[in-house]
């Protein structure tokens, strides 16, 4: 069994060192390991296990989604937000500042993604902000925090692949993320203003016309939320209003994306072209790297992996506390090197069993796992939220990092504040589906 795991590892970290592809990885080192240590005929397994894992239900929507996102990317939703936000942001202590994180909590609920969310919310707050005279560091910092929450908000493309993977229902995997993902938007406005409080400088002297705003004013700026929200409604509200399963929701947010686009007169043939081209390379990145995913981790079963690693580590006498603080380390390092997709179908199979025997549930680990791939999106060297800020604001990726660690370490005291009280992602769940 030592030498099952020591090929395992040498042939994963040995093809990712030499740069090959997530997913091509993956499906070589199954392939390796059935080759060496059992005689059975892997063509005809690999066939069996890659029609199965693709045509798996729940799957479906991953594609929908992520066409919606493309669809929104290129829509006038970031001005939008902006406008209908920041007469309300100004009157709290940090200000406009809020906006990037009321903005992305908003937007995560439609787009599944954090780059995405990041990058509509950004094109036009962080430069909005940099006008009016805000520290460019502040702001980059809670954008890159904020940004986060597209993957815990849902509708979220990883809660769907961990669904896939761990055999958890993804319907409440979403309703589970609401109010951690609430929760944590208010401890990153907690620390805004904190921070800012503590630091006046940071603002600037005046906002202008926010500040000035009459109530009505800002009543009427509502109005500017009226896409998203209707976006909202035709995704989360189709679920939950019992219309749609997750997969019809994810089709009725499609429907509702191309309503906006042609309303914003953003619907035309190089938009479709693009949105086209996005969709198909994004969904054939993901789609390799869950088929890779699978077909490794069954083998790793096969081979009796997951259960020599439990025993491994069982034999440590860790407590609950103990194997998070571990696990947690353990992502903060591989989001320095892995994206947070790769880190998830890499590491599933082997740390489930493990949660699962110190007897956290699924859906918790879930949820925790969520977390930790937003950790990963904004740790170098290759967080992919600091390389989309990097594009917005042409900054150094030291710098970004920098101003970013601080809703990095916000979110590593939140899955403390999980594992003391695993109710915030339970109690939803149980509330609305049982």
């Amino acid at each position: 069994m030592t030498a099952i795991v020591g090929v395992l590892f040498a042939t994963l970290f040995g093809a990712l060192a030499l740069g090959a592809w997530v997913g091509i990885t993956l499906i070589a080192t199954s392939l390796v390991l059935l080759w060496s240590f059992r005689s059975i005929p892997v063509e005809r397994l690999l066939s069996q296990y890659t029609f199965n894992i693709l045509t798996t239900p729940e799957l479906v929507a991953l594609p929908l989604f992520i066409l919606m996102g493309e669809f929104l990317f290129r829509t006038k939703l970031s001005r939008s937000l902006f406008n209908g936000l920041s007469p309300w942001a100004a009157l709290l202590p940090g200000r406009l500042l809020h906006v990037n994180v009321i903005g992305c909590t908003i937007f995560a609920a439609i787009s599944g993604s954090s780059a995405a969310t990041t990058q509509v919310v950004g094109r036009i707050a962080l430069d909005e902000l940099r006008k009016r005279g805000y520290d460019e560091r502040i702001a980059i910092g809670s954008l890159a925090g904020a940004g986060t929450l597209g993957f815990l908000i849902p509708p979220s493309s990883v809660m769907i692949i961990y669904g896939v993977l761990a055999d958890e229902s993804v319907l409440r995997l979403f309703t589970a993320g609401f109010l951690p993902g609430i929760l944590l938007a208010m401890c990153f406005m907690a620390w805004i203003m904190i921070h800012t409080t503590m630091r006046p400088e940071l603002l600037p002297a005046d906002d202008g016309a926010q500040r000035r705003m009459s109530w009505g004013q800002r009543f009427a700026a509502l109005r500017e939320l009226g896409p998203t929200l209707f976006l909202i409604l035709c995704v989360l509200g189709s679920m939950y209003a019992g219309i749609a399963t997750p997969s019809e929701a994810a089709a009725v947010g499609v429907l509702g994306a191309l309503i906006v686009s042609g309303l914003q007169g953003e619907l035309n043939w190089p938009t479709l072209k693009a949105v086209g081209l996005g969709a198909v390379q994004t969904c054939g990145m993901i789609g390799l790297i869950v088929l890779g995913a699978s077909i490794l981790g069954n083998v790793a079963a096969f081979l009796g992996v997951p259960r020599f690693v439990a025993e491994v580590v069982t034999g440590w006498g860790l407590s609950p506390l103990m194997l998070i603080v571990v696990l947690t380390l353990l992502y903060l390092v591989l989001g320095c090197f892995l994206d947070g997709f790769s880190m998830i179908v890499m590491t599933l199979p082997i740390v489930m069993p493990l949660v699962i025997a110190a007897g956290f549930d699924k859906l918790w680990f879930g949820i925790y796992l969520i977390i930790a791939v937003e950790m990963a999106q904004i740790t170098p060297p290759v967080g992919f939220n600091l390389f989309v800020i990097q594009g917005l604001t042409k900054q150094p990726l030291s710098t970004i990092a920098r101003v970013t660690l601080p809703y990095l370490l916000i979110m590593v005291a939140f899955v403390f504040l999980l594992v003391a009280v695993p109710g915030i992602v339970s109690i939803l769940p149980r509330l609305m589906l049982g």
